[in-house]
Order: C-alpha cells, then structure tokens, then sequence
C-alpha cells in the first residue's frame, strides 16, 4: 500500500505540519483573511483547526493550495 508519489508534492506533509507552517509563515489574522473560516478567526488553535479540516474537505483543499503557494513562494526566495 505503501506506494511512491513523485508527482504528488503533499505526499508524506501531514495536516499539522501544513497548518503549523502557515501560522508561522502567515500568522492566525493574515490565515483567516485568505481562508475565512471561524476555527482560523475566533480563538485561533492548532488542536481546533485540524478538527475542522480533518472533517471538512473543501477547507483542507483551500489549507493545501495555500500551503503549496506558501512553500513554493518560501523555496524562491532562497534561491
């Protein structure tokens, strides 16, 4: 089961990882203005949100665009 994904750049990031790099990269205001949902806008934690996202597909979709946006934003500026 354990399969190779070359093409995939999410393949072994978890959900915690993604969320704890946003927030440091973003800040909880700056994420919940590009993703207004509640979890990121009122009492912001990383326990709560990945709930939320565990449950809810649309919002982990919008967590993972934004994430690789971030990350390839982050790995051009290094260069």
């Amino acid at each position: 089961m354990n399969q190779e994904q070359p093409n995939n750049p999410l393949h072994g990031v978890k959900l915690k990882d993604m969320l704890e790099t946003l927030v440091e990269a973003l800040g909880w205001e700056s994420l919940g203005l590009r993703i207004n949902i509640r979890c990121f806008n009122y009492e912001p934690s990383i326990n709560s949100s990945l709930k939320f996202l565990r449950r809810t597909p649309w919002a982990r979709e919008k967590v993972e665009k934004l994430y690789l946006r971030v990350v390839s934003k982050n790995s051009q500026n290094k260069h």
